[in-house]
């Protein structure tokens, strides 16, 4: 694959990205999540761009060469939008296929709500669409609560978000103790779940970090991570220079989501087609033995949904079958 390193400057905003495919193919555009660089989507990359797409996946709003705002409320839904509407704009302004993983579904699902004239589709993978945002108020009343009883799991498996807003500093600290280590830890493929089990992320707060009284991440091998050693060194190289807190100021911006989300047209309702894709062994974003899924299908007209067995990174663990999902998808 032949990528292209290309940015754009405006006076709010440096937007970095890779771009594969031909200039004047239609546009497919990738957006990553937390904590992610445009470069977790390279296997989509080629494999749409060999099919003839322009394939263009930028480092979002605090990663990577993109620029880092030192404000909080810089990371809100509202910030991450206007800077795809500009990077839309510089791409020519043609509908794309907006396609999302993570914090970036997020973004991709207000893109469709919000600027509807500026999409063809939307694929979203694990974070599914909730109208009235993506927010911890409205996440709560969708957790499990066999799994996740209520007087010792007040914010189910969403716990860490919790911490960031109660630690953010110290958070964000810990981990750029050991760049390397933390990223090993989060690109590994994770163990197959156990039903009835919470979630690693639900016990945050209680011990005290991601990392306990440790402070920092435990140091692993990094032979099984989701990356190719490239790719992972380019990674780590990224959060190096970055850090983490413009990262984790995505999580920072409830109240501002939620009165954004409330401007959508036809209260959030979307009638243009949609793609869903599932991760069984997903356990944060649990979209396959609990509700949260459900809003997401009140909420759009003209939705498929397509389970893959594999974790949150199922764009690295199972690229071949998200390819092949996708691009049914558009076929049909």
């Amino acid at each position: 694959m032949n990528v292209t390193q290309r940015r754009i400057e405006t006076q709010r905003h440096r937007t970095a990205w890779i771009e594969a495919g031909p200039g004047d193919g239609p546009l497919m555009i990738f957006l990553h999540g937390w904590p992610e660089i445009g470069l977790v989507w390279r296997a989509q990359m080629e494999h749409f761009s060999a099919l003839g797409w322009r394939c263009v996946a930028p480092d979002m709003r605090g990663y990577g060469e993109s620029s880092r705002p030192d404000s909080i409320s810089a990371y809100s839904v509202r910030e991450l939008v206007a800077d795809m509407v500009d990077l839309h704009d510089a791409l020519g302004g043609t509908p794309a296929v907006w396609v999302g993983h993570d914090w970036g579904s997020a973004v991709a699902w207000s893109m469709a709500s919000h600027h509807a004239a500026r999409c063809r589709g939307v694929v979203n993978l694990c974070v599914p669409y909730l109208s009235r945002g993506f927010a911890l108020p409205n996440l709560m009343p969708l957790i499990d609560r066999e799994v996740y009883p209520r007087h010792h799991f007040p914010v189910g498996q969403w716990d860490y978000w919790l911490f960031y807003r109660q630690h953010f500093t110290r958070a964000s600290r810990e981990f750029e103790v050991d760049v390397i280590a933390t990223l090993t830890m989060l690109y590994r493929k994770a163990p197959a779940r156990e039903l009835g089990i919470p979630a690693f992320t639900a016990n945050i707060c209680l011990q005290g970090g991601w990392f306990g009284a440790a402070h920092r991440a435990p140091v692993t091998s990094q032979e099984k991570t989701l990356l190719s050693n490239d790719d992972f060194d380019q990674l780590a190289a990224a959060f190096a220079k970055t850090g983490f807190a413009g990262a984790n100021a995505w999580y920072m911006n409830d109240e501002a989501n939620i009165a954004y989300a409330a401007e959508a047209p036809n209260f959030g309702r979307l009638s243009l087609p949609v793609l869903f894709i599932h991760a069984t062994n997903d356990t944060v974003c649990d979209t396959t033995r609990s509700r949260l899924a459900e809003p997401m299908r009140e909420d759009c007209e003209n939705l498929s949904e397509l389970t893959i067995n594999g974790g949150h990174g199922i764009m690295l663990e199972q690229p071949d079958k998200v390819n092949n999902a996708v691009s049914e998808w558009l076929a049909s």
